[in-house]
């Protein structure tokens, strides 16, 4: 069985009952817990801040995977840590500093996300791959929940872990938007680590049986500590 990592959405949650979501998603088999910061400029959407973090930070002991939808990520990089973020990926698309912005998040102590939009080729990370943790790959295009999964992100992720692999890297690749038992085994087939799931675990009826069974999913692609 493959070892990959579930990181259920926040954005997917009820937010009027967010104490009965932390505690299932605490239950349960759920690695980390995805929050999707969005700032109304970079994306058309805004969610919530630091203060939403720190939240979650006294509610869970489980990581923090904070993925910044924002312009500008490097005047925020501290703030976030701070809160509380065990991983900081930002956007490729969002800075022209792409590798001193990796370089930033990893000296503030958190683990170093690069994201890219759909239409955005995984070959212009090539020169930063050494510097980051991990590639957030959308197979949605960024600002809201809910929307239908891109298939030719699948090409993508075969494509930027047989690089990974060639040069013998430890960079996890992590899957964001549309995902769901309906094609969670040919991402992991391709080669992804953590399937980030928001719809289809809080608005399923059964949201912890939904986080086992993409748990339970067989692969047989290594997956990188």
């Amino acid at each position: 069985m493959s070892q990959h990592l579930v990181a259920p959405s926040l954005l997917a949650a009820d937010f009027t009952n967010l104490p009965a979501e932390l505690a299932m998603f605490n239950e349960s088999e759920a690695d980390m817990l995805h929050l999707d910061v969005m700032d109304g400029r970079f994306v058309p959407n805004i969610t919530f801040g630091m203060l939403m973090i720190d939240a979650m930070r006294k509610m869970t002991e489980k990581p923090l995977d904070v993925h910044l939808m924002i312009e500008e990520p490097e005047r925020y990089v501290e703030d976030f840590r701070k809160a509380g973020a065990d991983i900081i990926s930002f956007h490729y698309e969002a800075t022209q500093h792409v590798h001193r912005v990796a370089q930033q998040v990893r000296a503030s102590g958190a683990k170093a996300g690069v994201a890219i939009n759909p239409h955005t080729p995984v070959s212009l990370l090539s020169d930063v791959l050494e510097e980051i943790d991990l590639v957030l790959i959308m197979s949605v295009n960024p600002g809201f929940g809910g929307q239908k999964f891109i298939y030719r992100t699948i090409n993508k992720v075969e494509q930027l872990k047989n690089e990974i692999t060639a040069r013998n890297l430890q960079v996890q690749i992590e899957i964001d938007g549309g995902v769901g038992l309906q094609n969670a085994e040919a991402l992991l087939r391709a080669g992804a680590d953590i399937l980030v799931a928001g719809s289809s675990v809080f608005k399923s009826p059964d949201p912890k049986d939904s986080i086992k069974r993409l748990k339970a999913i067989e692969s047989d692609r290594k997956f990188y500590i």
